[in-house]
């Protein structure tokens, strides 16, 4: 039995897909009730201890998809709680319960952005402009929490992953699914110099539940790495419309988040501010290399997750 944190995010539900397609038992940990048969449900804050070691009794594993990603939350503190306290009692819960494996959902961006020339790999720091992230710092706190405690405790195999842009179905809230509706069916789009790595999130629930059998450590989840401008030009031609980009020189793009700094001071939340403009200016180069040789993590184009979440779309707004 797995226990399963996260389950009705992007990530997690397609990995409780995998796991029900392999015929792995399922327990969720929900606020709210899944719409989903096979799956064993428990009700209950994520953040309370007496809740998690009810869950996780008689499991063999805790895979740990659950987070907070909200980039218009101004303050570290406002992360702590599901990106450092949660991992840190998860990894408790594991030793009370003597539970062998714990696998966690972290972000690429715990690690410095390399070059073409040179992708970052598992082995680099943090670095610019992560490091002024509350989003990134508050998920680097918690993989730190992870790492000290299994130091500590040999008979725990900790695997952590960390995952680069991902796309595709069930992105109820949507979260990547912003990016992408940014731009839909607009004639003209405007976006910064930036790019990402682009990976189909049902590369990264492969991964993860691979690793239920193999891996430790950290691994970073990437794929290919497209210009906002490139990327923004592949979904037009795989959404069959036509569009122009023009890309907004770095100054611009500061200035817009300074105004937004400005909005979070008078406390109007934004997602333009100062952290989060700069991140879109950096080209992020990642390296997957440790995932696909241990993990057998798949490389799906990342055409086919622009296509499967515009899809899914399609079909639970027909519902």
């Amino acid at each position: 039995m797995v226990l399963l944190l996260g389950a009705t995010g992007l990530l997690g539900r397609n990995v409780l897909n995998l796991l029900l397609q392999r015929g792995i038992p399922v327990r969720a940990l929900v606020r709210h009730p899944l719409e989903v048969e096979g799956v064993e449900q428990v009700q209950g804050s994520l953040l309370d201890r007496d809740t998690l070691l009810e869950a996780a009794k008689g499991c063999s594993a805790i895979v740990n998809c659950a987070g907070t990603t909200d980039m218009s939350l101004p303050r570290l503190e406002d992360f702590l709680p599901m990106n450092r306290d949660l991992p840190a009692m998860l990894a408790q819960v594991a030793g009370q319960c003597g539970i062998p494996v714990l696998i966690h959902v972290s972000t690429a961006n715990t690690i410095v952005s390399g070059t073409c020339d040179r992708p970052a790999t598992e082995q680099d720091s943090i670095g610019p402009p992560y490091d002024k992230s509350p989003y990134a710092l508050s998920k680097l706190a918690g993989e730190e929490a992870l790492l000290s405690y299994a130091a500590a405790h040999p008979e725990l195999r900790l695997v952590i992953l960390n995952p680069g842009f991902m796309l595709g179905a069930y992105d109820t809230k949507p979260s990547s699914g912003q990016l992408m509706l940014a731009a839909w069916r607009k004639p003209l789009m405007a976006g910064t110099g930036g790019g990402k790595s682009f990976l189909h999130v049902r590369d990264a629930a492969t991964a993860i539940v691979n690793a239920l059998e193999k891996g430790e450590g950290r691994y970073l989840l990437t794929g290919e790495y497209l210009s906002l401008k490139d990327f923004y030009a592949l979904q037009a031609r795989v959404c069959g419309y036509r569009q122009r980009f023009v890309t907004l020189p770095g100054f611009l793009a500061k200035i817009a988040g300074g105004l937004g700094d400005l909005l979070m001071a008078l406390g109007i939340r934004n997602m333009f501010y100062s952290h989060n403009v700069n991140q879109l200016l950096v080209q992020e180069w990642y390296s997957a290399a440790r995932a696909k040789a241990d993990l057998d993590y798949p490389q799906t184009p990342v055409s086919e997750g622009i296509r499967d979440f515009f899809a899914w779309r399609r079909e639970s707004r027909g519902r």
